[in-house]
C-alpha cells in the first residue's frame, strides 16, 4: 500500500525551511501533498491561488509531490486522501507544544493519524514566514530565505528593489 503523507500549513509565502521538509518527506514517503489551508478567519498575504502557484513553481522538481488545498478540519482532508500520515516541521523547542497539542487532537479526532516530526536543516531553524514578509516589506532581500519562484511574487507584491 502506498503511504500518503500530508505536510499542511499556510505557507503565506513557502520558505526554504518548508521546501526543506517537503524535501525530506518525500525521502520518506511515497506521496506527499503540500495542502495549503484555505482559512478565511486568517487574514493572508497571498491568496490560496498565489500560494498554491509559489508551491508548484518550488517543488516541481519532486516528482512524488504535489499540491493542494483545503478547508476545515485537517483529519477530515486526510481522511479523504486516505492519508494517516501528517508532517509537521519542528524550527525550534517553542514550537513543540503548540505542535504536541495538535498532534493529540488529531489523533482524538482520528485514531489512526500518525504525525511525524521533522526538523529542517540548522540554517532554517529560526527562519519563518511572518520575518520574511517583513525583511521584504522593508526592501531587504529575501533570496536567502525563500525558493526563486516566490522571492519573485514577493517582489512584484512588496515592491522590492532587490
Amino acid at each position: 500500500m502506498s503511504q500518503i503523507a500530508v505536510y499542511p500549513g499556510s505557507f503565506d509565502p513557502l520558505t526554504k525551511g518548508h521546501l526543506d521538509i517537503v524535501q525530506r518527506a518525500c525521502r520518506l514517503f511515497d506521496h506527499v501533498i503540500v495542502a495549503v489551508s484555505n482559512n478565511a478567519a486568517k487574514k493572508a498575504t497571498f491568496s490560496v491561488a498565489e500560494r498554491i502557484q509559489m508551491v508548484e513553481a518550488s517543488i516541481r522538481d519532486l516528482p512524488n509531490a504535489d499540491v493542494d488545498t483545503f478547508a476545515g478540519l485537517l483529519v477530515d482532508y486526510l481522511k479523504a486522501k486516505k492519508s494517516r500520515l501528517l508532517i509537521r516541521g519542528l524550527r525550534a523547542v517553542s514550537d513543540m507544544e503548540y505542535e504536541f497539542q495538535l498532534a493529540d487532537m488529531n489523533r482524538r479526532l482520528y485514531r489512526e493519524v500518525e504525525t511525524v516530526f521533522l526538523m529542517p536543516d540548522e540554517q532554517y531553524t529560526y527562519l519563518s514566514s511572518s520575518v520574511v514578509k517583513e525583511v521584504c516589506q522593508r526592501g531587504a532581500s529575501v533570496d536567502a530565505f525563500v525558493p526563486p519562484p516566490v522571492a519573485r511574487m514577493m517582489r512584484r507584491r512588496f515592491g522590492s528593489k532587490r
